[in-house]
């Protein structure tokens, strides 16, 4: 048996390959960053061939760090920034235009035409999404009614559509020279055009968008032993490693945190906040502001579902702190200026730059700081901004038990930001529930090691993964009451005045 399972993570700031043992351990790892393109107000996007050119840099880096061969490697596994929505032609492999990050507001218009008729939750009950700028469908829409190129090519069945795991995973298999054009479960169910129970693209969805199904990819089992498609030996990998695991950033680190019970929930701090929760094998639609999406499927096996949480910004706002406003120099600095202060000053931030997500859906929001005095200084505003990611968890904890039934007793955590304790005892302190950090934090990338990793027998089962879990560090709440009640009230208020700001 190969000694390493590869897992491909393209994240919204950067693209890394990780390679894992038997054991989940990391030994070896190389990241490179990649351009946040800002064209006008809300607009975000990234450029495909930056991505690609990078993730074959990161391959390269991380086996040559660790002095790797590619033949060592049992299965690629992949986990990508859902929702970013990637057309190309399929006969050179040139995308018509940039990619357009889930983060973008631009499809606003759209969204509100397709409100007309049924409201924002027109598609829930097939989707289990509401209508949002968030998702992958409204994008498509988008490119196909201003870059002319594209749409010509859609109508000659020249164009491809894909997330950005599709992107990659075609490349990686030949690209233009036959590579797979496929997209697994979880990615297709964040397009706002998948049925999620017949797990398939939903041609009344499909034709109200405009959307031809023939630039769709084949939707795929996140780990599949019918494997998509093998490296090529000229390529980064050098050698022929099968493809065969993938899942949205988010639903693979429910599948590293090993969430596989019913009432299992995680949170991931990164760019954004995604909270998930296992509702297992039936689809629950959300009654207060959250999403239905699938969590991941194994081969044949049916689908699990689950509920999910999310927030535009978490990481991203303090990258805003340090490169917008100077506060930083590095990320990590907004803890140190953060204890610095004793609390908050009064000042609270409500950071809806791309609107209000979970559980509000309102593209009208704008980001506010509010309850200012001259007594505030840019520490209880570096502390007030990592509140926000903590107050914002808790209103989707709020939603989750009320549609769930049933109240969180502890929360898993993983992200960049996990590191970040006095965020982590804040966390708890707000949730009022024991905060739980595992040992292997990397668990986005972990989850695309497990998902290819399984496809080809390296780890056998659901147990043998549930065995490389420990935890790092738990934090347990250490707040009283009434402050908590009087922060959470005061947090509220502030979310009101982010309402109604875009006409």
């Amino acid at each position: 048996m190969a000694s390493y399972i590869g897992a491909l993570d393209l994240g919204t700031t950067s693209n890394r390959f990780v390679l894992f043992d038997h054991q989940g351990q990391i030994v070896g790892v190389d990241q490179v960053e990649h351009a946040q393109i800002f064209p006008k107000p809300g607009w975000v996007e990234h450029d495909p061939l930056e991505i690609w050119e990078n993730t074959r840099r990161v391959i390269r880096g991380a086996l040559g760090k660790v002095g790797v061969s590619g033949k060592e490697i049992a299965a690629i596994g992949i986990t990508n920034q859902r929702e970013t929505t990637v057309v190309w032609d399929k006969k050179t492999g040139k995308p018509y235009c940039n990619a357009i990050v889930w983060q973008c507001m631009r499809t606003d218009k759209i969204c509100n035409a397709l409100e007309t008729e049924g409201g924002q939750d027109r598609f829930r009950k097939k989707t289990g999404l509401p209508i949002a700028t968030y998702f992958s469908g409204p994008k498509i829409r988008w490119i196909l009614d201003n870059v002319a190129e594209a749409k010509a090519a859609a109508g000659r069945g020249d164009a491809l559509f894909g997330t950005i795991e599709t992107w990659i995973i075609w490349h990686l298999t030949g690209g233009a020279g036959g590579g797979a054009h496929v997209t697994d479960v979880t990615n297709a169910s964040r397009t706002l055009l998948m049925d999620l129970k017949t797990l398939d693209w939903d041609d009344e969805i499909l034709n109200i968008m405009g959307i031809p199904r023939q630039i769709l990819p084949r939707i795929v089992p996140s780990s599949d032993r019918n494997t998509w498609g093998h490296t090529l030996k000229t390529g980064p990998i050098g050698a022929a490693v099968p493809v065969c695991g993938a899942l949205g950033d988010q639903q693979a680190a429910l599948v590293g945190q090993t969430c596989f019970d019913v009432g299992e929930a995680k949170n991931t701090y990164g760019t954004g906040c995604f909270m998930l929760l296992n509702t297992g094998t039936e689809p629950v639609v959300s009654k207060h502001g959250l999403l239905t999406t699938v969590g991941y499927r194994i081969d044949d096996q049916p689908a699990v579902y689950c509920l999910e949480g999310s927030i535009a910004m978490a990481g991203a706002l303090i990258q805003w702190l340090r490169d917008n406003l100077g506060f930083i120099d590095q990320a990590p600095e907004v803890e140190t200026l953060a204890r610095t202060v004793e609390d908050n000053g009064g000042a609270y931030f409500v950071p809806a730059f791309s609107g209000l997500f979970a559980p509000y859906w309102r593209s009208d929001a704008r980001g506010v700081l509010v309850g200012l005095t001259r007594y505030v200084n840019k520490a209880h505003i570096a502390r007030a901004a990592l509140e926000a990611t903590a107050y914002q968890t808790l209103d989707i904890m709020d939603a989750m038990n009320a549609d769930s039934g049933v109240d969180l007793q502890s929360l898993k955590v993983d992200g960049g930001m996990v590191a970040n304790e006095l965020l982590m005892q804040f966390q708890s302190d707000i949730l009022n529930v024991p905060v739980i950090r595992p040992t292997v934090v990397e668990t986005t990338s972990l989850g695309a090691a497990y998902a290819a990793g399984l496809a080809v027998g390296y780890w056998s089962d659901l147990d043998d993964l549930r065995k490389n879990w420990g935890v790092d560090k738990t934090w347990t709440p250490a707040m009283d009451a009434d402050t908590r009640k009087a922060g959470y009230a005061n947090w509220k208020k502030a979310v009101e005045r982010t309402l109604n700001w875009e006409e």
